[in-house]
């Protein structure tokens, strides 16, 4: 599988460049989250970063890649544009994370 490194801005991972795993379209996926274990023992909180555009050249426009902003809400996404989709999450990007459908 191909990654692309990809730097985070805001949060906790402000400033980091972590490589992010692409889909089948060679975009990184829209939300990632970041499960970071309590100290307590307690349940792991979750980092929930967007997928935003990073720039575009002055002359054509064209795109030049993306990078992840914090999103502090973690509100969730809108879901599928469709209406007749049966599902309104969007996938996760951490491995593991919906081993629970």
């Amino acid at each position: 599988m191909k990654s692309e490194d990809t730097p985070f801005v805001g949060g906790p991972l402000d400033g980091r460049v972590l490589p992010v795993l692409l889909g089948a379209t060679g975009h990184p996926p829209k939300v990632y989250r970041v499960p970071v274990p309590d100290a307590a023992g307690g349940p792991p909180t979750v980092l929930v970063y967007r997928r935003v555009q990073a720039g575009q050249s002055k002359r054509l426009g064209l795109h030049q890649g993306w990078r992840y902003e914090y999103d502090p809400e973690g509100a969730p996404g809108r879901g599928l544009k469709w209406p007749w989709s049966k599902s309104a999450r969007e996938p996760d990007a951490t491995p593991g994370a919906n081993a629970d459908e």
